[in-house]
């Protein structure tokens, strides 16, 4: 498997080499930080040695300028070559043996490559899930959980480290909130470890309900929502309809489920992950979970409007010109609930 190792992880580097030096100082740092324990297979929050790091920051940047204009190279697989967005094609021979290839679009147009081990494998109703353990070749940003087709990809490393980063973060000033209160349900107070391994084990539910809900929306929707999206020129115009449609594939599907489930820490930890432009664009349930003295009645009426609400606001955003659509961002009112 070492040819094809090597392959994924240069394609892993040239998508870093063009998308890298795109985020904020602040978030490329940070990126960069837990890069570096995953390549030097280190637990969360170990202690880095500053002047090494500082020497591989460099020699990665080094790297990526020397790739910045190559093409990504064919994967090597079974005496034959495949094109390195071609993953089903790739997994159907790498199911069988335990391993699992991804390859997609994320956000804002970054190619996105990883190789890693297969843990576990599912039907669920219409949906394929895959669950990832161990990575052996990825890029710098490792997304936790996509929809690919009907197929769920669960990576358990990158959501343990966006877990951890969470948590290392909220660690800082223990503000009292949505994540507190999901902390102390996992016992994060007398077993941070253990906490961080019970919540890694039970979001990965979580975030597979998730990916169920973008599936919902999808079919909803069709085709014309991916071709607008990937039409879309401008970050504020695609902020606004991914933000549209993950309060859709929430109400749809994960919301429900976890108050179905009475799913306290898991339900907590989900609202203080709600931020950003949803929570802007559905202040309604922001409300609704803050008045806790008024039990489930109004996040259940909420999740249920939600649901109507942004199937609608969806197709309303089909319907507009990209300026239109980016100008949501900084008046969200027009489709707000």
């Amino acid at each position: 498997m070492a040819p094809l190792l090597e392959a994924v992880q240069r394609n892993c580097h040239i998508a870093d080499a063009r998308h890298a030096r795109d985020m904020t100082l602040c978030a490329y740092l940070l990126e960069m930080r837990e890069f570096y324990r995953w390549e030097h297979d280190l637990p969360p929050g170990a202690s880095l040695p500053r002047e090494a790091v500082g020497r591989w920051i460099a020699e990665r940047e080094a790297l990526w300028e020397s790739l910045a204009d190559d093409q990504f190279q064919p994967l090597p697989l079974a005496g034959a070559l495949h094109e390195p967005f071609a993953a089903g094609a790739i997994n159907e021979r790498l199911l069988p043996a335990g391993l699992i290839y991804g390859a997609g679009i994320g956000r804002f147009g970054k190619p996105h490559f990883f190789l890693a081990r297969l843990e576990r494998a599912a039907r669920e109703d219409d949906l394929t899930v895959l669950v990832c353990g161990c990575e052996y070749a990825r890029d710098l940003t490792a997304i936790p959980a996509a929809l690919q087709g009907g197929t769920v990809v669960v990576r358990r490393e990158a959501l343990r480290q966006w877990l951890w980063e969470k948590i290392d973060a909220w660690n800082v000033k223990r503000p009292q909130g949505a994540l507190a209160r999901a902390l102390a349900a996992y016992g994060h107070g007398r077993d941070p470890a253990g906490a961080l391994a019970r919540m890694t084990e039970r979001e990965t539910g979580t975030v597979i309900l998730h990916e169920r809900g973008e599936h919902a929306a999808g079919r909803l929707l069709g085709p014309a929502w991916e071709r607008m999206i990937t039409g879309f020129a401008t970050k504020r115009a695609e902020l606004v309809a991914r933000a549209v449609r993950d309060n859709l594939a929430d109400c749809l599907t994960t919301l429900p489920a976890l108050l179905a489930q009475a799913d306290d820490a898991s339900l907590h930890f989900w609202f203080a992950n709600f931020d950003g432009l949803r929570r802007e664009l559905f202040p309604r349930l922001a409300v609704a979970y803050a008045d806790v003295g008024a039990g489930e009645a109004p996040l259940r009426a909420a999740v249920a409007a939600g649901a109507e609400h942004w199937l609608a606001a969806a197709r309303r955003l089909m319907s507009l010109d990209e300026d239109a659509v980016a100008g949501l961002a900084g008046d969200p009112a027009p489709v707000a609930l």
